[in-house]
Parts: C-alpha cells; structure tokens; sequence
C-alpha cells in the first residue's frame, strides 16, 4: 500500500482540542529552537573560546548539519508510528539529557571528541523533534488557527535564538570574565542550565500537549513505509524544472554557509590575528541579542513585502538582500573600527560607552558602535532576503506530499549549509578574514546566475480577499 505522510486521522481532524493552544505553542516552539542554534551557532563560539582552530570548528560543526539534510528519510516513520505528540515530548527528554551530557564532557582532556558525539545526538533528536512538532501542529489546529499562530510560533523560535546566542554565551562570558571561572567550567554550567530547562519543557509537554491522536492508525509494514517514501521522491523529483529549484536551493546561501562558521571567530580572534577581539559578552549582546532583533524585523518586513507583489517580484531582490550585505565584513576586517575616531559623534558615543559600561564591557565606544551597526545591517538584509527562500520551498512543495516534500527541500538547504561549511575554515586559514570574506561575496554568483531561469507564478504569495 502507499503511505502519504498527508494522509488525515481518522478521529484527530474532528476532534475538539481541549488545551487552549497559547499553552503549548508558545512554549513548543521555544524548546524546538533551542538545540537548533546551541548546534549550529553556540557550539562554534564554544569551541572558539576553548582555543580550537577555525579549520577544526568549521569542519566539525558543519557535519552536525546531515540529520537536517537526511531527515526526509524517517519522516515517514516518525509520522506512522506512535504519535507526533508522543515523538515531540520524548525527543525534548532526549535533548535535555544529550546537552547536559555535553557539559559534562567540557572538563574532560578528550572534551572535542566527547561534546561532539553529544551534539551529534542532539542533532538526530532536534531534526526528529522538528518533524514531529510541525506534524503534530497541523494536526491539533484548524487551518485558521495555524495561520493565526504561525507569527506566534515564528516568534517564540526567534526568542530561542535570542536566548542561545545572547543570553547563553553572555552567561558563560559572565562566568568567565566576572567569576574567574575558566572557559570549560563556564560553558559547562551554561549548557547544565540549559538542559535542564529542555527536559523541563519535555515534561510540562508530557502533560499539556492536548491528544489529538490515535496511538495506532494501522498495522504498517516497513514494505508499507518503504513504498510511501518511495512514493514521496518520485513525485517530488518528477516536479516541472526541479533540477533548476534543487540547483536555486543548494547556492542561495553559499555564502553564508562560508560566512556563519567564521564571523564568530572574526569577531572574538585577537587584532595579531585578524579578528575584532571581541569578549563572549560583547559577541553575546551584539550579534547575539542586537543582531538577532534585526534579523527578525528584517523577517517581518520581508513578508509583509512577499503578501503585497508576490514572490515572483521579490525573488531577485532578496537573493541580492542575502548576499550584498556580507561586505560589511569586508570592512570591519580591513579597517577596523577600534582606529576611527569621528568628529560629532564623541557625545553619542560616551552615551553609547555608558550603556556597554553598565553590562560589563571593557572596549572602546567607537570599535562596539560600528560592529553593532554593521553586524544589525547585515542581519537584516538577511532577515529580509530569506523570506523569500522559505517561500520559494512552499512554492515548489505544492500538491499531494506537500509535508513530506517541503521536508526535502529543507534536506537540500541543509545540504547547501554543510558542505560549504566544511571547507570554510580551511579556505580562512589559508587566505586570511579580509580575503575570505570577499570570496564570500563571490560565492553569490552562482545563484544570481540561477535566479532569472526560475519559473514563478507571479501571484503565489500576493495576499487576497
């Protein structure tokens, strides 16, 4: 027989939830963004701060990509057996156990080879939980409410990230800088923290996520799973020109694979070397709280501009907004701002002095005010620009296997995030920040050179009546 994850309950779409939904969602999406970025961002911060190279960082951490990349292929499980409210609470267990484990490896002599096992485990377990958590959210909510709470949920992962990188690193930066404590101990006890707020959270969800499930739909076979996964690529893959949106996919963020492995090790590595010789504190606040802000508000606009003109207007557009921007790191590297001295502003920039002065940090007003300007420039543009990757994937996972098809497109944006990021820190290393970051820069032509042969209804994404 053929399964399709899209296929409906036979008791859930008709049954009443009875939780108001503001007492799951918020918190739901919260704890799925967490592991998210303590993998992706956090752990390179991390790792820079207990002095590994930016060679070994970029490598390591681009591999904790692949369950995002692969996880297409046990969607169909995770959606078949037992439920998705079950697979969500379990794998929030499973995270908080895993990032605790990781802290306790911190100490050790062996701790790269340990912590990195443990985050593998909380990669498995994050791209697992995000099947789950968005399969179970279309199954407990009506389609008004989906729509209703999707900027609810979009919100609370945003504060996640604000949450790992701003408040997590300034607290190890705290305990480091203030404390005496050394740098394992400091992340050791920030991730402590962590964990057991995520198994926290697995256990309020044990309770509060409201069944709207059967444990059991059928009797499937691994024969009956095989032949629906078999059914969900053949269709993606027989899409109209989906080479060109599979080529679109693995190049939009070719550079920022490059750049997101070695901007947080520009911004903490020493002057002798490059960088902007930044604390954990400074970075945590900045790129981490500052930074994030932006990046929403650039999110926020991008949308709004996507519901006016529709996608097919906007998409070029955005793929410059992505891209460009990264040559504010060409500049804060090859001049940087602890030198400039600006008739004018010396008033603002006490101001400016007085504030970073109240949370601890010992730089100059001049070398934060620009950092922060460029760094809150850049991730705007981000915001904005990405936007419109997200809805090109909707655009392309229309029809029949729709859940299971926008779970391969975010496989190929994986993709296209691990194996530039593998070779970053290689290329840094051997080229020095300045001209690494203009390759970054270069790495865009490819899907400037893609973009035009797209084929887009021009009124996919316009709001209507």
């Amino acid at each position: 027989m053929s399964v399709s994850t899209e296929q409906p309950m036979k008791k859930a779409a008709s049954q009443k939830v009875k939780q108001n939904p503001w007492t799951w969602i918020p918190s739901l999406y919260f704890i799925q963004g967490l592991p998210y970025i303590m993998v992706m961002s956090v752990a390179v911060t991390m790792y820079k701060t207990l002095e590994i190279s930016n060679t070994e960082i970029a490598l390591y951490t681009s591999w904790l990509y692949l369950p995002w990349v692969i996880k297409p292929i046990w969607s169909p499980f995770v959606d078949l057996v037992k439920t998705t409210r079950w697979w969500t609470w379990l794998m929030q267990v499973v995270i908080g156990g895993a990032l605790a484990a990781v802290a306790l490896t911190l100490p050790m002599a062996s701790f790269l080879q340990y912590s990195l096992a443990f985050f593998w485990l909380v990669a498995f377990s994050s791209a697992t939980h995000d099947i789950a958590a968005d399969g179970f959210y279309m199954k407990a909510l009506s389609d008004s409410n989906q729509a209703f709470f999707l900027g609810i949920r979009s919100s609370f992962y945003r504060v996640a990230m604000l949450t790992g990188q701003g408040a997590i690193v300034y607290i190890a930066g705290y305990l480091y800088e203030d404390m005496g404590m050394q740098y394992d101990y400091a992340w050791m006890w920030a991730f402590l923290a962590l964990g057991g707020l995520i198994l926290t959270g697995g256990l309020y969800h044990m309770f509060l996520l409201p069944k709207v499930e059967e444990e059991k739909q059928e009797d499937y076979t691994a024969k009956d799973i095989v032949k629906g996964l078999q059914d969900t690529f053949v269709t993606f893959f027989s899409k109209k020109g989906i080479w060109l949106s599979i080529a679109f996919l693995l190049t939009f963020r070719l550079g920022e694979a490059q750049l997101v492995k070695l901007n947080i090790p520009f911004m903490l590595d020493e002057f002798a070397k490059g960088g902007l010789n930044m604390t954990a504190k400074e970075q945590g606040i900045i790129y981490g709280t500052i930074g994030m802000v932006a990046l929403t508000l650039g999110g926020i606009l991008g949308g709004i501009a996507l519901s006016k003109k529709g996608l097919k207007a906007w998409i070029m557009w955005m793929v410059l907004a992505i891209n460009l921007p990264n040559g504010v790191y060409v500049l804060l590297s090859a001049f940087l701002p602890d030198t400039l001295q600006l008739a004018g502003l010396t008033d603002f920039l006490n101001l400016f002095d007085t504030f970073f002065e109240g949370v601890g940090f010992t730089s100059e007003p001049t070398r934060l005010f620009f950092i922060s300007i460029g760094i809150a420039t850049e991730q705007f543009f981000y915001g904005f620009g990405f936007a419109g990757y997200l809805m090109y994937m909707i655009y392309i996972s229309q029809g029949q296997f729709k859940t299971s098809h926008y779970a391969l497109c975010t496989g190929f944006m994986a993709m296209g995030m691990m194996l530039p990021g593998m070779a970053s820190g290689y290329i840094q290393e051997m080229v020095g920040y300045t001209s690494f970051f203009i390759w970054v820069l270069v790495s865009a032509l490819p899907c400037l050179l893609v973009t035009p042969l797209l084929k887009v209804d021009p009124n996919f994404g316009k709001k209507t009546a």
